[in-house]
């Protein structure tokens, strides 16, 4: 490596996971062609790398914020395009990264046209912001994880459902200011029936804590949480804001019971309208059954008896299922029952897997349930950019929806 050449990551080498860094270099000869590397290693031990090709300017420097990749792993201006492009050498592989605890560590590198590293720094993403408390606790029969801002509050609460267990949203929704209960969907992978009673539990968990305002909570979840969070809102008291992204209107798979009682039949799945791509992984987007048609409505879910704000987002590109057709029948559905309680954002060119931004993207991945790796779709560079405005709209939407009463709280202490 030479002495002369640094490679640089501001403001800071270490910063919140859902926070950009610009990538910069200096000390190259005019006009020198290089290739800057990133690469991470998941929880699970999977190594995922990125290259891209950058020329320097006539005073030896290169900017991600200002300069376009040539070649590697995308093509033109992209300042975090090395984050987003990380990927693993084998096929269908998801960058896992669940644990608040341990950061997301990147390195970057800057190699010469014969491979020789010429500069290289560590970029420390972290999930948890100072002062952030985390305490692992048992809600019913289910372990969740409880993010606590710093501070005396009160602090608006939210329930983060994740199919699986799962702590980056929750502790990224903390160094926010919001006190976040990290919940799976699925504490049992061999489930007969979903149950609404555990979710109903842990909102009331957050509830009693004491430093959550008087309002009533807001709720998160992807893909088949979605059913879960649009249930609570129907079914249970205290439920003031929900996000839901890329899921279902109706109940997939598994009836849900409340109380003892069945609440919503199963929509089923049929495995022959599963379409096989070249790469192995498979397009379960048209595999549902239709909720609409008559003998399938009895598992839509009844959105309409809700009071609570919901904010609906879906891809239009996602492959797993047909989210902005969910979406638009959900919001048909209450503008027919003259509701004006919701909003409703869809990004063209996303796919299924939208999470916290600055993440790897997730071509394909095994998917849990169908047994078989599936294609979650999206243009890559356009799904990251859906992360961006999707994070700061999901702040916003629970800032504005879950109020704090100071008054009320401090007379719970």
């Amino acid at each position: 490596m030479s002495a002369q050449i640094r490679l640089r990551l501001l403001p800071s080498a270490r910063c919140l996971f859902d926070e950009p860094v610009q990538v910069k270099v200096a000390g190259l000869r005019s006009k020198q062609l290089v290739t800057l590397r990133a690469r991470s290693t998941d929880e699970k031990g999977v190594v995922f790398n990125s290259s891209a090709s950058y020329r320097a300017d006539g005073r030896g420097e290169i900017d991600l914020n200002r300069d376009a990749s040539l070649s590697g792993s995308y093509v033109g201006v992209e300042p975090m395009g090395l984050l987003r492009s990380l990927k693993a050498d084998t096929l269908h592989k998801y960058f896992n990264k669940d644990k608040a605890l341990e950061p997301f560590v990147v390195n970057f590198s800057v190699h010469e046209e014969e491979g020789g590293m010429l500069a290289e720094a560590t970029n420390e993403r972290r999930l948890m912001g100072d002062g952030v408390m985390r305490v692992p606790v048992e809600v019913g029969n289910s372990q969740g994880v409880l993010f606590t801002p710093p501070g005396e509050g009160p602090f608006p609460a939210v329930l983060d459902l994740g199919t699986f267990m799962s702590e980056k949203r929750a502790s990224l929704l903390a160094n926010k200011g919001f006190i976040t209960l990290a919940f799976p969907v699925f504490n049992n992978p061999k489930l007969e029936r979903m149950n609404l009673d555990d979710f109903e539990e842990a909102v009331k968990f957050l509830q009693n804590q004491p430093k959550v305002s008087s309002k009533g909570v807001g709720v998160i979840s992807r893909s088949k949480g979605g059913e879960i969070v649009l249930s609570l809102a129907a079914f249970v008291p205290g439920v003031e804001a929900v996000v839901w992204i890329n899921g279902c209107s109706a109940s997939t798979v598994l009836p849900l019971y409340y109380k003892n009682r069945q609440m919503l039949s199963a929509l089923k799945f049929d495995i022959s309208k599963v379409i096989s791509t070249e790469s192995g992984a498979f397009i379960t987007k048209y595999s549902m059954h239709d909720p609409l048609k008559e003998e399938n409505k009895a598992s839509l879910v009844p959105i309409e008896r809700a009071s609570g704000r919901f904010l609906f987002v879906a891809s239009e590109d996602d492959f797993n299922w047909d989210s902005k057709a969910y979406m638009d029948e959900m919001v048909d559905r209450l503008k027919r029952h003259g509701k004006e309680n919701f909003e409703s954002v869809s990004y063209p060119g996303a796919g299924h897997y939208l999470e916290p931004p600055f993440g790897p993207y997730c071509h394909s991945s095994f998917h849990l349930f169908a047994r078989m790796p599936v294609m979650w779709g999206g243009e890559p560079r356009t799904h990251a950019a859906a992360e961006v405005h999707l994070w700061r709209k999901i702040q916003e939407f629970f800032r504005t929806h879950l109020n704090c009463d100071k008054t009320q709280t401090k007379s719970k202490l």
